[in-house]
């Protein structure tokens, strides 16, 4: 069964690939932003990138789409992505 749309959903997506050093930060906040999302993408030593985005379920699945297709900076090859319940913490969408 698939979730309502408007539901509040939370997004947690690892991505892969060469996503650092090319601005892709950034255009995850401005994407996650045009959609209305809160959250962060930080960085990680590894390579990968980890983008947490809060907000409807229909919009976090526009960002997950994103992140998965042509459009990004960089090159992704993988993204491993999860949903599960809003936590409410985030106020805006932020690079860390």
């Amino acid at each position: 069964m698939k979730p309502e749309a408007s539901a509040v959903a939370r997004l947690t997506a690892w991505v892969h690939g060469h996503v650092q050093g090319v601005g892709f930060r950034w255009s995850t906040r401005v994407r996650a932003l045009q959609l209305g999302l809160l959250g962060y993408a930080k960085n990680y030593p590894d390579g990968r990138v980890l983008v947490v985005a809060e907000g409807p379920r229909e919009a976090c699945e526009e960002l997950l789409a994103w992140l998965e297709g042509d459009s990004t900076p960089g090159t992704v090859s993988t993204v491993v992505a999860s949903y599960g319940e809003a936590k409410g913490e985030y106020s805006s969408f932020d690079r860390k």
